[in-house]
């Protein structure tokens, strides 16, 4: 009996030694992410992009009803929620488009203008405009009636001459 715990112990003690030894499995992502730094991808947002919190002082203030509620602030973009009695209207958004060329490249060919700048209607809730080649102000309608004109008006409402002399 004695012999039989001694060998038991043994047996346990090996086990916890060999499997606590043993190096853990990959992560699936690690792969993934060596593959991705080797080919020299490109970094998700530029270095030169301008920082969110430096987008922010040019939203639309709050008044007449309307409460804008600041909702992102990253590296190259900043939102807010545009309220009234507690009822979510809109999404206001200015980004820096020099992390994402695409957006910008979608103004090239478009021949309507709000407030002297490039616009696009994206769908049937979005409006965007692109300040100085390089920011993007887009309004996203969030309740139906919340129209294409009140989008527009919106627009207007950011310091657009503020955010231009903002650009390089």
């Amino acid at each position: 009996m004695a012999m039989a715990r001694w060998l038991s112990a043994l047996v346990l003690a090996l086990i916890l030694l060999i499997t606590g030894c043993a190096s853990p499995p990959p992560s699936p992502y690690e792969q993934v992410q060596q593959e991705s730094t080797q080919r020299n991808a490109p970094a998700a947002v530029s270095r030169q992009a301008t920082q969110g919190s430096e987008l922010n002082r040019f939203f639309p203030p709050e008044g007449n009803g309307f409460e804008r509620i600041f909702v992102q602030e990253k590296k190259g973009f900043a939102e807010a929620k545009l309220k009234k009695d507690g009822k979510e209207l809109a999404m206001l958004a200015i980004s820096d488009t020099i992390s994402t060329p695409e957006a910008a490249a979608k103004f090239q060919s478009t021949t309507m203008q709000i407030a002297g700048y490039p616009a696009v209607e994206v769908g049937t809730t979005q409006t965007a405009i692109l300040v100085a080649n390089r920011y993007q102000v887009k309004v996203l309608s969030r309740d139906p009636s919340f129209t294409a004109s009140d989008r527009k008006e919106w627009i207007e409402k950011f310091d657009l001459a503020g955010l231009a002399q903002l650009a390089p």
